[in-house]
C-alpha cells in the first residue's frame, strides 16, 4: 500500500525491492517504518479462472476498494485505486504540476 492505493509488482521486480530492503537499517526509525508499513503488508495475489487478481480483504479495505477501481500503469508496477481517491489524487497532482516537473527536470528527465 502506498499513499491511498495498492501497488502491484511482477515477482522479479518485487524480489529486487526485497533485496534492497534487506540492506536497510533495523534501528533507523524511518527504515523500520517503511518495513512495517510497506514490506510487511505485501501479499502474493492469485488469479482466478477468469484472469482477475484476487486481492485479499484486508488490502481491499485499507485501499477502500469498492465496485469502481482504476488501474494506473507505472512502468514496472501498477497502482490499484478507489476511483474517488484517484480523482482526488489527480486533482492534487494538477495543483502541484509545476513543482513536480521542476524536480523531475532537475533529476535529468
Amino acid at each position: 500500500m502506498m499513499k491511498g492505493c495498492l501497488v502491484a509488482y511482477p515477482p522479479e521486480i518485487w524480489d529486487r525491492i526485497e533485496g534492497k530492503a534487506k540492506d536497510l537499517s533495523q534501528v533507523q526509525p524511518e527504515h523500520r517504518d517503511f518495513m512495517r508499513y510497506y514490506i510487511s503488508s505485501a501479499e502474493e495475489c492469485e488469479f482466478d479462472n477468469q484472469g482477475r487478481i484476487l486481492i485479499p480483504p484486508l488490502l481491499r479495505e485499507r485501499a477502500k476498494l469498492d465496485q469502481e477501481v482504476l488501474l494506473a500503469g507505472m512502468l514496472t508496477s501498477f497502482e490499484i485505486w478507489n476511483k474517488t481517491a484517484w480523482e482526488e489524487q489527480i486533482s492534487w497532482d494538477d495543483e502541484q504540476y509545476h513543482q513536480v516537473m521542476e524536480k523531475i527536470a532537475g533529476a535529468g528527465l
